[in-house]
């Protein structure tokens, strides 16, 4: 697969701790969490498919932040978008509606966070497909 941006949308069914690696520990809030990442190097976007071995117990390596989520007891993967062949991880990470959950995601830039919660599915959702289809 080529390069690009991705934003994978997870649901955590209860409020929990989850520990990502060395950014420490969160205590999440059961809702929606949006994780925006890109995938520019070898593979591409085949990243995506190997979160999503992770969210499905197939994986058990956490790489990145997003993976200590994904393979949290609780969590299930509700849908990813991808805008293709553009790095616009930072600006779409900023743009989604909700609480960035500072520190995650987030190493390689000045951004809060690269991961995004809210309790309404729906409006993250909405802002989710928005960042993907317009780009700026």
């Amino acid at each position: 697969m080529g390069p690009g941006t991705y934003t994978v949308l997870v649901k955590l069914d209860t409020a929990r701790p989850i520990t990502f690696g060395a950014a420490g520990e969160r205590s999440l809030d059961a809702g929606y969490y949006a994780y925006t990442g890109s995938a520019f190097g070898p593979g591409g976007l085949s990243r995506v498919d190997r979160h999503r071995r992770v969210a499905a117990g197939e994986n058990d390596t956490r790489h990145w932040h997003v993976d200590y989520l994904l393979g949290a007891e609780g969590t299930s993967w509700v849908g990813v978008w991808i805008t293709p062949e553009a790095d616009r991880e930072c600006e779409i990470a900023r743009s989604l509606s909700g609480d960035p959950i500072t520190g995650i995601g987030a190493t390689d830039c000045s951004c809060v966070s690269h991961l995004t919660y809210s309790a309404d599915r729906e409006s993250l959702v909405d802002s989710i497909a928005t960042c993907h289809e317009d780009p700026a």
